[in-house]
């Protein structure tokens, strides 16, 4: 549910930036802006819930800590790639095929009952998915909204 908080708080706040510095709200450019600032920010969650990152990660995959730092990397890079007109075309169809491959992290994350935040396996188990799958559908058709139609 973070997600969604930071996304309508960066949004609202770029709005009204936008608003005080051009003199009319600038929809489109408060929305790239909204995504860049949840991109970022979920980027720096990566090297603060570290742990619960690596938790969350399926069995299969090798080297769960660097994944979770290149990740969050990635998501960092995002935000100026979305802001930048000539980067965010690519960086918005990039970025939605990684919502879409981290997918499987938030299922075995739910399904493990991973807490993310405390790195332990107290988390709300299954019932996660059913916030946490429209959460990535929003992001996904925010992204497709603000940065490619």
């Amino acid at each position: 549910m973070i997600l969604i908080y930071l996304l309508a708080s960066f949004f609202g706040i770029s709005c009204g930036a936008t608003w005080i510095i051009f003199g009319f709200v600038d929809f489109e450019l408060s929305g790239k802006i909204a995504l860049a600032g949840t991109m970022a920010t979920t980027g720096l969650f990566h090297f603060i819930w570290t742990k619960g990152m690596i938790l969350m990660m399926p069995a299969f995959l090798p080297a769960k800590k660097m994944l979770v730092y290149i990740t969050g990397i990635l998501e960092i890079l995002v935000a100026p790639g979305l802001l930048i007109p000539v980067t965010t075309r690519i960086t918005a169809i990039l970025l939605i095929i990684f919502l879409v491959l981290i997918l499987p992290s938030n299922i075995e994350g739910a399904r493990k009952k991973v807490n993310l935040s405390k790195g332990d396996f107290t988390g709300p188990g299954l019932n996660y998915l059913w916030q946490r799958i429209p959460i990535q559908l929003v992001l996904i058709g925010w992204t497709y909204w603000f940065c490619l139609r």
